[in-house]
């Protein structure tokens, strides 16, 4: 479909595009005003992973097309949980929990945004300001009477959890009420006429479109549109969900997630999701896109490797994956064992009374268990200095190369062992 609004346009172009309240009026105002659209992070961890990277380029896009982002840090929600794609309840965490995870969430919105006063400077605001300070009666009475269970009970969120007799708690049922009503605030403090999110966040974001509109014609005002619009949730062509490895989530904090391990991850993507990924999560033209997709055999890893500079590049900086990449060719291309590989510390001490070998292994990330290992024993590709280990013999003084030991599983895998 062809959109009047860049926004638009530019979003469809890129895959991001999977349902809107109405695209038509939604591009029509894109395409002749600045829109202020926000998109919501609950505070769950110490740091967005890199499934979070959907929402934060949808935003990164907004702006770049001349319009207002807000980033809505979910200080509030954070405090409920949202149900959303979830068997059973979040883990509650406390307030101090949530403070010190939302100061390592902020920072990663500096690498995408420009912030400031400007007209299309975006805005860092938190649902708590709002939320917390909600009369629960007077909440109640004043928007409770816009929902219906009738109508929540449609929900995917509470679908999901009553079909598979799972548990959800009334707290996790106010979150949408809590969602919608963050809209409304932003209308009302910001002029926020848009909400985006993934497709898991439909229900939320009607609700949110609904509450809007319905207290504005209870104040005999029906002039003010406000929409929303979804992203398809991505998994990749084998079906894993996206920011997720054998090591766990990829984190966008580089002292959670290395920039080294962060490119890694892109370089591993799968040959049939690289021009997905080169739309969704890099800048790059859209015909060099495509002509980077098109590529076949062992060229694909070409695209493989300009994707992971180019993803590493708009997190971490041009520095980190120039660094990234070169720490990759000398040690796949070359056999090296370059710097900025996941390391192990060691004494030589310890290293004399002989280190169990997988220690090093399960610690650094290559492995998960002793019976993977063994399996990458028997398989020849679970190596000491590139040569494969027959055994399960511990870790000596004589492994020790230029101070570091480098360890690997088959050919892309590897770690070092740092002698101090």
């Amino acid at each position: 479909m062809t959109y009047k609004s860049d926004f638009l346009n530019v979003l469809e172009a890129r895959g991001f595009i999977h349902q809107g309240t109405n695209l038509e009026a939604l591009d029509a105002r894109a395409s002749k005003e600045i829109i202020t659209a926000y998109i919501g992070f609950d505070a769950t961890a110490p740091s967005l992973h890199a499934g979070s990277l959907i929402p934060i380029t949808m935003l990164y896009w907004l702006q770049q097309t001349g319009h207002k982002p807000i980033a809505l840090m979910g200080g509030g929600t954070t405090k409920v949980g949202d149900p959303s794609g979830k068997d059973e309840s979040r883990k509650m965490l406390t307030d101090a929990d949530i403070d010190e995870n939302l100061k390592g969430i902020q920072k990663v919105f500096d690498n995408f945004l420009t912030f400031g006063d400007g007209p299309t400077d975006a805005i860092m605001a938190n649902n708590d300001d709002w939320l917390s300070k909600l009369g629960y009666v007077e909440f109640l009475r004043d928007y409770g009477v816009h929902f219906t269970i009738n109508r929540m009970l449609t929900f995917d969120s509470v679908k999901l959890r009553l079909e598979r007799e799972s548990a959800m708690t009334f707290l996790e049922f106010n979150y949408m009420l809590m969602q919608a009503y963050d809209f409304l605030e932003l209308q009302r403090r910001y002029g926020c006429t848009l909400q985006m999110g993934g497709s898991d966040q439909w229900g939320n974001i009607v609700n949110g479109v609904e509450l809007c509109r319905r207290v504005a014609a209870a104040a005999g005002d029906d002039t003010e549109q406000v929409f929303g619009l979804t992203t398809p949730l991505l998994t990749t062509a084998s079906g894993k969900k996206m920011g997720k490895t054998e090591k766990g989530a990829v984190w966008l904090d580089g002292s959670m997630t290395s920039p080294y391990e962060y490119w890694q991850y892109w370089r591993n993507t799968e040959d049939a999701d690289v021009g997905l990924m080169l739309r969704r999560f890099t800048t790059l033209p859209l015909d060099e896109i495509s002509r980077l997709e098109a590529l076949q055999g062992a060229e694909i890893n070409e695209a493989k490797k300009i994707l992971a500079n180019a993803a590493t590049a708009f997190l971490h900086g041009k520095d980190a994956a120039e660094s990234a990449a070169k720490t990759a060719m000398e040690t796949f291309e070359k056999g090296g064992a370059a710097g900025d590989l996941p390391t192990y510390n060691a004494t030589a001490a310890k290293l004399a009374e002989g280190l169990p070998l997988f220690d090093p292994f399960k610690e650094t990330g290559l492995i998960t268990s002793n019976g993977e290992a063994r399996r990458h024993i028997k398989a020849g590709a679970l190596k000491v200095n590139d040569e494969a280990r027959k055994d399960e013999s511990p870790l000596g003084t004589d492994d020790i190369r230029d101070g570091q030991i480098k360890l690997s599983i088959g050919k892309k895998k590897h770690a070092l062992v740092k002698v101090g």
